[in-house]
């Protein structure tokens, strides 16, 4: 039988991409919602062509998962936009395909309890835990999970980033995503929140999670277990394999993509991230190091401040420095609930704009 389906954020990159693999395998799912924030036509248009309901608008994604029964949910939307639908998905039973990683950085004990209890499972969409997940299927103890990244557009240059503008930013130079990931990931707090993301997802401490720089994203991530040995999933940079893998998990499914070619590649790197370049990893580190909310508050002041950064009200570093300002200054709330969670990120938002 065919998995009935609902992809939240059907419009933008990772939305797009999961269309494109439920295109390719119609006899094994059946899309029976999509939600979307904006872009009516497009996502009517997707709608139409599989026979789904379609939601637009600010609360859609909540909408399609409390008036739809589906067997997962792609949860895809941009930042913490994500987390009531899938809190919503899970009290009905849903497994999760996760690709919105502002969920379990801002309140990742609460739902996976959650997940837990209703016998949900999460199937990462990024390709990093993606990569983690499909490792760790033969079973074995693990010792420790690295994460690789791109860099960025920043990598090696400028020496000065405090001019660096919105287009810039957005020149990433392997992936195409939407605006708030690309930025994140020129500032490597995309990395930061797949640290947090790991540690939930897989139950390890963050001690236990490192990251590596990887320029050209062929290996996706690595786990070595407690017997010295270490895994790593490789493919080209297509999004595809991770969406499919999360939607058609225990399966493979056969796909017409490019092979990875070795030999054609000559050489893969790896070097250790600069700190001082990208402290959002420090950050996203402290704030799960802080407790209770830190993390939420992480998260919320990491969106506020990419969209101030995109409107051109403050500058490229400041990314960071409000980040930081906001850990500093933020109250102590038991992160328990998706409640307090949600209350750390209103803290924030009001803090930021006052």
């Amino acid at each position: 039988m065919s998995k009935r389906l609902i992809i939240l954020g059907v419009t933008g990159s990772i939305g797009g991409s999961a269309v494109d693999v439920v295109r390719t395998h119609r006899d094994e799912f059946e899309l029976v919602a999509i939600a979307a924030l904006r872009s009516r036509a497009k996502c009517e248009a997707i709608a139409r062509e599989f026979g789904a309901k379609a939601y637009v608008g600010e609360d859609a994604a909540l909408k399609a998962v409390e008036e739809n029964d589906a067997d997962i949910c792609l949860v895809a939307t941009v930042g913490m936009s994500g987390l009531r639908p899938t809190v919503a998905a899970i009290a009905k039973g849903m497994d999760i395909a996760l690709a919105t990683k502002e969920v379990m950085v801002m309140a990742g004990e609460a739902v996976t309890r959650m997940a837990s209890r209703r016998g949900v499972r999460f199937l990462p969409v990024d390709s990093e835990h993606s990569a983690i997940f499909q490792c760790m299927q033969g079973g074995g103890d693990v010792d420790r999970l690295i994460l690789t990244a791109s860099g960025g557009p920043f990598l090696d240059g400028p020496d000065d980033l405090s001019d660096v503008t919105v287009a810039q930013a957005l020149n990433h130079p392997r992936w195409k995503m939407g605006t708030k990931v690309t930025v994140d990931s020129s500032t490597m707090m995309n990395k930061g929140f797949e640290i947090l993301e790991a540690k939930w997802l897989f139950g390890m401490d963050v001690e236990n999670i490192e990251v590596v720089v990887h320029p050209e994203s062929i290996v996706h991530s690595l786990v070595t277990f407690a017997d010295g040995a270490t895994l790593a999933q490789l493919s080209p940079p297509d999004m595809r394999v991770a969406i499919q893998y999360a939607l058609s998990w225990p399966r493979r499914l056969k796909a017409e993509r490019e092979r990875l070619d070795l030999a054609e590649i000559g050489s893969l790197n790896f070097r250790r991230p600069d700190s001082n370049r990208f402290p959002a990893l420090r950050l996203a580190r402290e704030a799960c190091m802080a407790g209770g909310c830190a993390t939420a508050v992480l998260a919320a002041s990491d969106e506020w401040a990419v969209k101030a950064f995109v409107d051109g009200r403050i500058g490229y570093t400041d990314i960071a420095a409000t980040i930081e300002k906001c850990l500093e200054h933020a109250p102590q709330i038991e992160c328990d609930s998706v409640e307090a969670a949600m209350e750390a990120s209103d803290w924030t938002w009001k803090y930021l704009s006052r």
